[in-house]
């Protein structure tokens, strides 16, 4: 069992920034292809950003592309995203998964075998 660990959310104000934390479990977490997903109120959960499990491949959607940087630290288990120049509408809470039998990125949720529990992350105008 995988267990995930979010922390870092908070309220900030627009073009402000804020740093996710994601604890992980598990024997082979450097073997783990790791994502963030994020969902607001009424909408699907989206693809934020995944990272391979040798750090060295990301992949972020474009809403967030030049604004959040995603990096790992396999020797203490974590996986962050950095939020720069966040805007109203990355409110939403933020989600770390795990993908324990893929080396490739994916964006699709349903790839993805351990969530935590999420972290809000709120942006006022």
């Amino acid at each position: 069992q995988v267990q995930l660990v979010e922390s870092g959310g908070g309220l900030v104000q627009a073009g402000g920034s804020l740093r996710l934390s994601c604890a992980a479990s598990g024997r082979t977490f450097s073997r783990y292809t790791m994502g963030w997903f994020r969902q607001a109120p009424g909408k699907e959960r989206e693809f934020v950003a995944g990272i391979s499990w040798s750090g060295g491949d990301t992949t972020y959607t474009d809403s967030v592309e030049g604004r959040f940087t995603i990096s790992r630290d396999n020797t203490k288990n974590m996986v962050y995203l950095r939020m720069n120049s966040l805007k109203p509408e990355d409110t939403a809470v933020y989600y770390c998964a795990a993908d324990t039998d893929q080396r490739l990125i994916s964006k699709t949720e349903r790839v993805y075998d351990y969530w935590g529990q999420g972290t809000q992350v709120t942006v006022s105008s």
